[in-house]
C-alpha cells in the first residue's frame, strides 16, 4: 500500500496530482481545508489483503483481553461482529473509490476541453448519436489530428461504416432454408412475405415454400397464409421437430424455404422448443435475427443475448422508416460482431426490402440525428467517458 499526501490551491489541481502520481485507482483516505487550499491523502493498492491485515490485528486474542470493553466487540465497531465490520469498511473505500473515480472523470472531460476542444466536441456528438462510450473514444482517437469539425464527424462516420459487419452473399438470390427469429413485434411474418415476394418475381412461385413455427398467435399464422394465397406458394405448420422435419421434407424441391417464427420475449418458456424445432432443420439452415430500429437500446442488448444460443449467422433490421435514431442500434451489433443481411423501411411487400449497406446505414443515422438533435448532459458526458476510459486502461 502507498500512500501520499497532496496539498493545492484546490480540489480540482489535488485531484489531478492524485490521478498523475498514483492512477486511476488510488482512494481518496482524507481531505481537509488547510491554509491558501487544500490538502488530501490518498492511497494506491489499497487491496483486500491490506484491509484484512488491519483487521486481524484489532481482533487478534491479545488485542481482545487488553482492549475489549463492555459493548465494543474485537471486531472494531460497537456491536459489530468483526465480518460485519470488515464489511463496513469494504463497503465505505468502494465509496470512497466511487466518488473519487467520479471526481477524476469529470477532471478528464474538464481537461480534453481545454487540451483538445474539438476532440471533447466530437466525443459529444458521437455519444449524441447513439454510440458505447468505448466506440465513440476510439473512433475519437483515431480522428484526434483532424480540428476542422464537420471534416472530422465525416471521418468519423466513415470509419463506423468500416465496422459494420455486411453479410456475404445475396440474401435474395442464394436461396436454402432460412428462419427469421426475434422478439415479438419486430415484423418477422412481414419481412418473411417481403423476401418469398421478391424471390418469386426473379425465380417464379414454385422456388418458394412458407412454414411457420408460430402456433400460439392465431393473427400472425393467418397473416402468413393470406400472404401465401396472395403469392401463390405453399404454407406448413410445425409444431414440433418431427413436423418440422417432414415439413421440409416435402417442401425438398423448393429453392427457398423461409421458416416464420413465434416472437419471444427474455425468459420466454417456449424458447427451448423453438431451437429444438429450428436444430431439426439441419446444419445447412441460415438463421436471421430479426431487430426492429425503433427498439431502445437496452431492449436491442436483451434480444442479443436471448437469441445468441439460436447463433444467428445475420441479422434484418426492420421498420427504419419508422425510427427516430440509429447509432445505438449500430453500435450494438458493431459490439457484438453480427453482420446485417436485410433492411427494411416500410410496409409494402415487395417494395421496402434490400440488401444492407454499411455506408447507408451509418448516413441514415446522421441524418436521424440532424433532424433529431439530442443534447447530453456534460455531466452524463464525463461519466460515460471516464468509465469507458477506466474500462480500457483496466
Amino acid at each position: 500500500m502507498k500512500i501520499k499526501r497532496f496539498v493545492a490551491q484546490d480540489m480540482r489541481q489535488a485531484l489531478r496530482m492524485v490521478r498523475e502520481a498514483l492512477g486511476e485507482e488510488a482512494v481518496i483516505l482524507s481531505n481537509k481545508s488547510v491554509d491558501g487550499g487544500v490538502e488530501l491523502t490518498a492511497a494506491v493498492d489499497l487491496v483486500e489483503d491490506a484491509v484484512q491485515e488491519t483487521v486481524d490485528q484489532r481482533i487478534s486474542p491479545a488485542a481482545e483481553s487488553a482492549h475489549a470493553t463492555p459493548g465494543k466487540s474485537a471486531g472494531g465497531r460497537a456491536g459489530l461482529p468483526a465480518d460485519d465490520a470488515l464489511a463496513g469498511m469494504q463497503r465505505e473505500m468502494q465509496n470512497l473509490r466511487r466518488w473519487m473515480q467520479a471526481e477524476l472523470s469529470g477532471l478528464s472531460w474538464y481537461d480534453l476541453g481545454q487540451r483538445a476542444p474539438h476532440s471533447q466536441a466530437l466525443l459529444g456528438r458521437l455519444m449524441a448519436l447513439g454510440l458505447h462510450a468505448d466506440l465513440a473514444r476510439r473512433l475519437a482517437e483515431r480522428v484526434g489530428e483532424i480540428e476542422e469539425p464537420e471534416q472530422a464527424w465525416r471521418k468519423a462516420l466513415y470509419l463506423l461504416a468500416e465496422q459494420v459487419l455486411i453479410h456475404d452473399g445475396d440474401m435474395l438470390e442464394q436461396g436454402g432454408v432460412v428462419a427469421l427469429v426475434g422478439p415479438t413485434g419486430v415484423g418477422k411474418t412481414t419481412t418473411v412475405a417481403k423476401i418469398a415476394a421478391r424471390y418469386a418475381l426473379r425465380h417464379g412461385h414454385r422456388s418458394v415454400a412458407l412454414i411457420t413455427t408460430d402456433s400460439f398467435r392465431i393473427g400472425a399464422r393467418d397473416q402468413l397464409q393470406t400472404y401465401a394465397r396472395i403469392l401463390n406458394v405453399p404454407v406448413r405448420t410445425a409444431t414440433d421437430p418431427d413436423e418440422m422435419e417432414s415439413a421440409l421434407n416435402e417442401l425438398g424441391e423448393r429453392r427457398l424455404v423461409l421458416i416464420d417464427t413465434a416472437g419471444m420475449a427474455a425468459a420466454h418458456e417456449r424458447i427451448a422448443d423453438q431451437r429444438a424445432m429450428l436444430a431439426a432443420a439441419g446444419h445447412h439452415l441460415t438463421t436471421l435475427l430479426t431487430l426492429s430500429a425503433t427498439t431502445e437500446a437496452a431492449a436491442v442488448q436483451r434480444a442479443l443475448r436471448l437469441f445468441a444460443d439460436f447463433r444467428p449467422d445475420a441479422c434484418v433490421l426492420t421498420k427504419l422508416d419508422e425510427a427516430a435514431s440509429l447509432g445505438s442500434l449500430i453500435s450494438a451489433l458493431v459490439q457484438a460482431g453480427l453482420p446485417t443481411a436485410l433492411m427494411t423501411d416500410g410496409q409494402r411487400v415487395p417494395e421496402d426490402l434490400q440488401p444492407a449497406r454499411a455506408h447507408a446505414m451509418v448516413t441514415r443515422a446522421a441524418e436521424l440525428l440532424a433532424e433529431n438533435p439530442s443534447d447530453l448532459d456534460p455531466g452524463y458526458l464525463a461519466l460515460a467517458l471516464g468509465g469507458a476510459n477506466s474500462h480500457a486502461n483496466a
